[in-house]
This record gives structure tokens, sequence and C-alpha cells, in this order.
């Protein structure tokens, strides 16, 4: 064996410093866009934020359905924004009726446990109760409920502090006097029971709610409220007030926060309205940041020394990179949102039920670009519809095949359950097999299975849980 050299030729993609930086900021999001374009501009003094008055339209308008972005991210006057029918109405068109800019309403969203603890603080308890009541919140789940046993409790006190199971449980009822009411609750019916007891006195119905909450609660659907009157020995009109102030009632009372806590303001990327019955999208001001190359910088060039000159050289050369990535992210992502306009016109016309299969390939075919791209492109990005704001991904849906010939999207047959399962009769809920049966009558031929697995996916509970009283 001996060492040689050896030439030869061959071709190779080589990821450049710019192509880099391009794909990453087509991945990002505009909120991730703007921080990193702040970033930019702090570091670079060859970069500076433009004066929007000389800036061009975003997107000029060409035969291919878009227009130029508006100066305050809404459609100009005159253009049918909202359509008259009712469902585009109930929509409102994703707009802040009072509107505030998002941004100034991003506060710090409370939790549960700070919520409770906050009342547990204000609440006159000793150090000793107060450290017991610190556990119980954080023992309680996303619900509100406290699922573990107070035995559970006293031992995860140890060794700082000693309590007896008597002693937590007191602390407990003090803590479900705390808002929201009926949290702290172990099971279903102390949680109702906790509701019930913070209404008034001459609530109607208050009395025999508290009676059917005390009851287990399984068994009320299957004997219904002419059953349930029999048994309380009450006339059947004022037992369908009490199951009706029941039914009122939060089962998770814990939930309403936790979805506060997840809550978060997107800024939408580009905007989508129908101008004259033709639909027209265009980037919003967001999405594409004014940023301008520094004149005054640019010109020192030519008259500093050559080791200056040489580093604001090196800075020009990253503030175009920057300016042209900026440019292709906003071309690639007005491209796939036109695209996705032509393809799905009727979803925005008529909604879920309209949307037709679509994949990340028919998209990278029809674009001329590959998978990854349009991925990256859509990927965290959302525009602003008539029918509110919405990501970009729910725009692709996959398909099965109809008797007609067609596809149906599994976007548009989880609506078509959905519709189905809210049509249907109470007392009588249909099964997962009733429902592929209804599906194929509307030739959509569709497995049991997989009625299944969209339901779950919608988080409809089964049959046998959905049986209310009527």
């Amino acid at each position: 064996m001996k060492a040689r050299l050896q030439t030869s030729l061959g071709q190779s993609l080589v990821m450049t410093p710019q192509l880099r930086q391009a794909i990453r900021l087509l991945q990002m999001s505009t909120v991730e866009l703007q921080a990193e374009v702040a970033e930019a501009i702090e570091t670079n003094p060859l970069l500076e934020w433009a004066d929007e008055a000389y800036q061009e339209p975003v997107a000029a308008g060409d035969g291919d359905g878009a227009a130029a972005a508006p100066s305050d991210d809404v459609p100009p006057e005159g253009e049918d924004w909202a359509p008259d029918e009712p469902a585009w109405q109930a929509s409102g068109g994703g707009y802040d009726e009072d509107g505030d800019d998002a941004a100034e309403r991003m506060a710090g969203t409370e939790t549960l446990a700070d919520h409770l603890l906050w009342q547990l603080h204000l609440s006159p308890l000793s150090a000793r109760d107060r450290r017991i009541g610190a556990m119980l919140i954080d023992a309680l789940d996303e619900d509100g409920y406290l699922r573990e046993p107070l035995a559970s409790i006293a031992e995860a006190l140890l060794p700082e502090t000693r309590a007896s199971e008597e002693e937590i449980l007191t602390v407990l009822h003090q803590l479900q006097r705390f808002d929201p009411p009926g949290v702290g609750a172990r099971d279903l019916g102390e949680c109702l029971r906790l509701q019930l007891e913070v209404l008034p006195e001459c609530t109607p119905g208050r009395a025999l709610a508290l009676r059917i909450v005390a009851a287990p609660l399984e068994r009320l659907p299957k004997i219904g409220t002419e059953g349930l009157a029999q048994e309380l020995r009450a006339p059947p009109c004022d037992v369908e007030q009490a199951v009706q102030l029941v039914r009122s009632l939060d089962p998770r009372p814990g939930k309403r926060m936790a979805e506060l806590e997840h809550d978060s303001y997107v800024v939408p990327d580009c905007i989508i309205w129908r101008q004259r019955g033709v639909w027209k999208a265009a980037l919003s001001r967001q999405a594409q940041p004014k940023v301008a190359i520094h004149r005054g910088y640019e010109q020192l060039i030519r008259r500093c020394g050559d080791s200056d000159a040489g580093y604001l050289r090196g800075q020009l050369q990253e503030a175009r990179w920057l300016l042209k990535s900026l440019e292709a992210r906003g071309e690639t992502l007005l491209k796939v949102v036109r695209c996705l306009l032509r393809q799905q016109a009727g979803f925005l016309e008529f909604g879920e039920q309209a949307l037709r299969p679509l994949t990340l390939r028919e998209v990278a075919a029809e674009l001329g670009l590959h998978e990854s791209t349009v991925s990256r492109a859509i990927a965290r990005k959302y525009v602003r519809t008539p029918r509110g704001t919405l990501p970009l991904k729910a725009f692709f849906a996959s398909g099965i095949d109809t008797d007609g010939g067609g596809e149906a999207s599994s976007t548009a047959i989880q609506a078509m359950i959905r519709r189905l399962i809210d049509d249907e009769n109470p007392r009588k809920p249909l099964s997962d097999a009733k429902l592929a049966d209804l599906l194929k009558q509307s030739g959509v031929p569709v497995a049991r299975r997989t009625v299944a697995k969209y339901r779950e996916l919608m988080n409809i509970p089964a049959s046998h849980e959905r049986v209310r009283i009527g």
C-alpha cells in the first residue's frame, strides 16, 4: 500500500452560506423573522429600517389572482371581503372588533396553579396550612380535579411537614371554596355539588339538582327524566329544570384556565380576500419586513482605509444576502399561497366539506419546487381569510376514493361525521358502524375503524358516552 495523489472531476451540491440563510428564513414564522431581522439590524451597521413612505407594494397584481397588500393589512374599500352568506358572517373574517394590535394584548397568561396560589396567600391560613394548600394545588390535574389520595399528599409533605389526612381534608375544603367553583373536587359529583353550593338558594331547581348530583351520575342517561322524577318523587317539570341546571355546570373547571394558558397570538403571513368574485392573495406587512441598506455607510467604503473598508464590505455583502433571502422567502411563500388558492377555492367558499385532497407533492409539482421547500414554506405560517386566520397546513388533506369516482378529503369526512353527530338523537346516539353506513349512503365508503379514528381525532366521545338526557 502506497500513498498517492489522484485528481478527478465531479459535480456536487454545496450548501453556500447564502443558501443556508435562505432556507433558515423560509421555515421561520413571522414572529421569528421579525426578531431575526431586528437582531441583524442591531449587529450590522449597513442595515436599517426603511422608510415605509418609499416602499413599493409587496406584491403587484397580475393575472394569477394576486394583488398588492394594502398598507393596513385589509383589502381596499369596495372589495367583497366577506360575502352575504350567514356562514361567512358568522366567521367574523378573522378581525379584531376593537381593532387593537395583538402584540398589545399579549400579556402574561395566568395558569390555574398561579390563580389558586394567589388566593391561597390571601386566605387567613397559617403558614403550615398554606404549605399543605400549596401541595394540594400542585397535585391538581389540568381539569382542576384532585386525583391523588390524601395519603399520598401526606407522604409528599414529609419530612418538612407532618399532617394527618383529616388536617389535609380540612385545608382541601378551604381550597374548594376558591375560584373557579368546583376546583379541588375528587370526582364529578363533588365538582358539580361545589358549583351548585355557590349559587343562591333561590336559584330554580337548585335543591333538586343537589339531590341529582349526590346520586351516581352514570345511570342518569339510562333512566331519563321520567325515571329520575319517579326516584326523586318530584314533578317531571321540576326535574327537567334541575337537569338543565346540572347540564349548565362546568364538569372541568380548570380546563378554561389551561386553555388560556396555551393561547398564543399569531401574525398572519398572507391575506386572502375576494374582489368582484375573484380570489386574491398578498403578503402581509409583517411577513415582508421593510429593510434597506444604509447608503451613507455604503458610500463611506470608498473613502476609508483598507482595514475598515474590508469590514464594511463584509457587512455589505451580508446585508445584500439578507435582502435577497427575504425577497426569495416572500416570493416562495406567495407562490405557494396562490397555488393553494387555486386548488382550494371551494374550501374558502363553502367550508371544510368542500376541502379537496391535496398533498405537498402536488403543490411542489405544480410550482416546480421540491417537497421540502413547500414543507418549509407552510411551516408555522398563517393566512387571514374571510373564514378567519387559518394555518396553511389546513389547506392540505389526505383523500379517500368515493363511489362517484372522485375523492373526499379526510377533513371533509370529519366535517360530515361532526354534522351527523350534531343532528343525532341525544337519547340514541349514532354508533361508529351506523355513521359508516350513513357515509356510505352518501357515496363515501369509510370503514368503521376509520370513523372511530376520525371521531377520536375530533375529541368526540363514543356513542355510549354521548347519551344525554333529552
